[in-house]
């Protein structure tokens, strides 16, 4: 595998090139892929902490999954550049941070990557769950599964004009700003990184914040978008996750790395009406359920683990998610 170069932007659906982390990519059997990352000393956004940072950030290395579910997709089963994806299901776990470690050199991550199922309707193939595999020299780094769709374009058009008009909602999405909170209180130094409001704190360390971050965010609204993207919703559950958590007493600082990680996407989640995020912190863990609620509706669930503080691992949301059915319709795209 190479890492002197990264693969295309557009294969990646990623319009700056310095948030592209895949380099290279090969198929070598029927249901196994290999790809190679590079990821960066530095970066503005998962690199952002308010302490030194001696670890990649996991969702630095979540994000080169995804990157690879357009790869898998575009490359091997022929899916056209134009249709849209949707992210149903996302795990991970962390089996030790210090292989995560940074160094004084770009980290080289090799990620193995395993078709586990074929989504099927009458028209063929519309989507895939990959078990992925991710190692530093040698060393397992993170295990992930991500469950995802696709659609065509006219398809998508139809589905989310359906779904405003539902809502009420008719004009073209904007997101608004609003007050954040301060960015020590999440682990971050740059105001900008900041993805929640000030949260109210309950005595038990239940935390409820809006979701709020413009669309010129470089990172997370990478390129336009008529949603609010996923890694922006796990961004605000993680951060919300750590208020919670250093209320409930269970993390001392909210500087801990998330060791696992369980979401499901139920439906859209709308960049205009208010996106509320509460986070729960279960007892006597360093666990912490989040939702993300929208007139409503529950438009999304996680469940998060940190390091130091209690046992990693948190149990998945369902049951055999990802087993043999087909997608429905709810989902974040990309």
């Amino acid at each position: 595998m190479q890492f002197a170069r990264t693969l295309p932007r557009n294969l990646v659906h990623r319009a700056a090139i310095a948030e592209v982390f895949l380099t290279d990519a090969e198929r070598r059997g029927e249901d196994e892929i290999l790809l190679a990352a590079q990821l960066p000393r530095c970066h503005a956004f998962y690199g952002d902490t308010l302490t030194p940072r001696g670890h990649h950030d996991p969702l630095l290395l979540l994000e080169a999954c995804r990157q690879a579910i357009f790869v898998v997709a575009h490359r091997w089963f022929g899916v056209p550049p134009d249709h849209r994806f949707l992210l149903r299901t996302v795990e991970f776990e962390v089996p030790d941070p210090d292989a995560l470690a940074t160094r004084d050199t770009p980290t080289e991550i090799v990620v193995g990557a395993r078709i586990a199922h074929r989504y099927r309707d009458r028209s063929g193939i519309t989507g895939l769950r990959l078990d992925f595999t991710a190692t530093v020299d040698g060393e397992e780094a993170m295990s992930a599964r991500i469950a995802y769709a696709w659609m065509r374009p006219e398809d998508y058009g139809r589905l989310r004009s359906r779904q405003r008009r539902a809502l009420g909602l008719f004009e073209p999405p904007v997101a608004p700003d609003g007050p954040r909170v301060h960015p020590a209180l999440v682990g971050r130094r740059d105001p900008a990184n900041t993805v929640v409001s000030p949260p109210h704190i309950t005595g038990d360390g239940r935390s409820t914040a809006r979701v709020v971050a413009p669309a010129t965010h470089p990172t997370l609204y990478d390129h336009r978008v008529d949603h609010v993207p996923g890694m922006l919703e796990l961004e605000a559950c993680r951060q919300l996750a750590l208020t919670a958590a250093v209320a409930a007493g269970t993390l001392r600082t909210p500087t801990a790395l998330p060791t696992a990680l369980s979401a499901r996407f139920r439906r859209f989640a709308e960049m205009d009406p208010p996106l509320q995020c509460v986070a729960t912190p279960v007892p006597s863990r360093a666990d912490v359920e989040c939702a993300l609620h929208q007139l409503g509706t529950t438009v999304a669930e996680a469940r998060i683990a940190f390091a130091h503080g209690g046992p990693a691992g948190p149990a998945r949301l369902l049951a055999g998610a990802g087993q043999g059915h087909a997608p429905g319709t709810g989902g974040t795209p990309r």
